[in-house]
């Protein structure tokens, strides 16, 4: 949200430096993919067999969410465009379903906790994870307060950013509630994260291919990579 309403206090927009907060933070939240979310998925009794099934399908359902929020979500921000209130409607649609199942990722430890820990030999901690939603969110709410200010009105703009940034608490609550009533099985779970899980690795991976789109050394950029790739493996295996 915080993010999201530096649009209207940030009088020019540095590009340059944009980027290099996108690409830390997809490094960051791939990194917490690979190191963190899959080797829980894997190691905790859903079904291994089918769990790169739930992945894939994860992976595809977030490029037909970015058909309708134009890649919002990744921080991709269209210049001297304004969108029609069918636009808008689709763009807060397929933003509002992708925060909402991140936020369901945050109640996994009611699922995978001291089981995972022992089987992974170190404990699991959801600020990890948080931490990589939070550090994907602000880009993404800063490129759709740019996007919704070009066509809409302050206080507009203001309401559809704060629907945003409840859709992820919402996910958590309502996945932590339907998971403490026994109202989603153990599969359900695993097919809900698995999706979460592939949406993730979607979004990271977009960030790094339109980071660099001519494929160009940028030793800048590297940096960022493997200072958030630090990071990651600080925060998972040392704190």
């Amino acid at each position: 949200m915080a993010a999201g309403l530096l649009v209207f206090f940030s009088p020019v927009f540095r590009e340059k430096y944009f980027k290099l907060v996108l690409v830390f933070a997809g490094s960051y939240l791939f990194s917490v993919t690979i190191l963190h979310i899959l080797p829980e998925l894997f190691s905790t009794g859903f079904s291994n067999t089918r769990m790169g099934l739930y992945i894939l399908l994860g992976f595809l359902l977030q490029q037909v969410l970015e058909f309708w929020s134009s890649g919002v979500e990744h921080g991709h921000i269209h210049k001297h465009t304004s969108e029609t209130s069918k636009g808008v409607f689709t763009l807060m649609l397929g933003l509002f379903i992708h925060a909402f199942l991140e936020g369901t990722l945050l109640s996994h430890g009611n699922v995978m906790g001291a089981e995972t820990g022992e089987a992974l030999a170190h404990t699991h901690s959801n600020k990890t994870v948080l931490l990589g939603i939070i550090m994907h969110k602000g880009p993404a709410a800063f490129a759709l307060a740019a996007v919704l200010s070009a066509s809409l009105s302050k206080k507009w703009t203001i309401i559809l950013l704060t629907l945003f940034a409840l859709a992820s608490p919402l996910g958590m609550f309502s996945s932590a509630f339907f998971i403490e009533n026994g109202l989603l099985s153990k599969e359900g779970i695993g097919i809900l994260y698995g999706l979460v899980t592939g949406g993730f690795l979607h979004i990271s991976t977009t960030i790094f291919f339109e980071s660099s789109p001519h494929h160009k050394f940028q030793l800048n950029k590297l940096l960022v990579t493997f200072l958030a790739a630090g990071l990651a493996l600080i925060s998972e295996y040392l704190i």
